[in-house]
């Protein structure tokens, strides 16, 4: 839904049930656990490492499916 649809119950957005206040802004980025201080506390970015294997298996796959278009034409 964009911000230009009606609610699928026929209200404008923005205009239904407020949710309730917790005092923390809805940033979209998913909260774990609250620290003791009440400070929302956000998932880890990835290692480098599982970032690096995430590339090479793209560069992988790449290299795959160049090598069996040039193998099978």
């Amino acid at each position: 839904m964009t911000a230009h649809e009606p609610a699928h119950d026929g209200t404008a957005p923005g205009t239904g049930p407020a949710a309730p206040d917790t005092g923390v802004p809805d940033t979209g980025v998913p909260v774990t656990r609250a620290t003791a201080d009440d400070q929302p506390r956000y998932e880890p970015p990835p290692s480098v490492g599982k970032l690096f294997f995430w590339v090479l298996l793209f560069v992988l796959a790449a290299v795959v499916v160049v090598a069996g278009g040039v193998y099978f034409t």
